[in-house]
């Protein structure tokens, strides 16, 4: 059974993680223990039940904010003139052999969650992801987040439920 879990650099195995993306194996591999000890992100990872140490994918999150400027018209209409409290998923990565089998899909549901019952205690407007490129911004838009306006590879996800 697949669960998501905090990173837990005794627990799971980073030095063998490729998602074929060399900026994000690095950042697995290098940094993610340190960033989380620093509080500048928390990494969670995806792993089977059965195989705990294998980490099939990992996203961060992090505290952001995001001028209002950037966001549509209609969002923009409901919120006060000045930059807004976000959460940004500032990495999601797949381990390479699983591409295509929903995991993705999977990782952004989980940090969608996560958000939600952050919000709950703090608040935050949308979900903010930083696309690689235009591929990334393909699947990041097909997931319902909209490019913000002066930077269309940085995309949001509204989090309220009154749309």
């Amino acid at each position: 059974m697949l669960e998501e879990q905090a990173f837990d650099p005794e627990l799971h195995d980073r030095a063998d993680f490729s998602c074929g993306v060399p900026a994000l194996d690095e950042y697995f591999h290098r940094f993610a223990a340190q960033h989380g000890r620093k509080g500048v992100s928390t990494v969670f990872v995806l792993v089977d039940s059965a195989s705990p140490r294998l980490v099939l994918g990992y996203y961060t999150l992090s505290a952001a904010q995001v001028d209002v400027t950037q966001l549509s018209e209609a969002d923009r209409k409901k919120l006060p003139r000045f930059p807004v409290p976000c959460f940004r998923m500032g990495r999601l990565a797949c381990w390479a052999d699983r591409h295509g089998q929903g995991l993705g899909k999977l990782l952004i549901a989980c940090a969608v969650d996560r958000c939600l019952h952050a919000r709950r205690q703090i608040a935050a407007f949308a979900l903010i992801v930083d696309a690689k490129d235009d591929d990334a911004q393909a699947f990041y838009r097909h997931y319902g987040f909209t490019p913000c306006a002066d930077a269309p590879l940085t995309l949001y996800l509204p989090l309220a439920s009154d749309r």
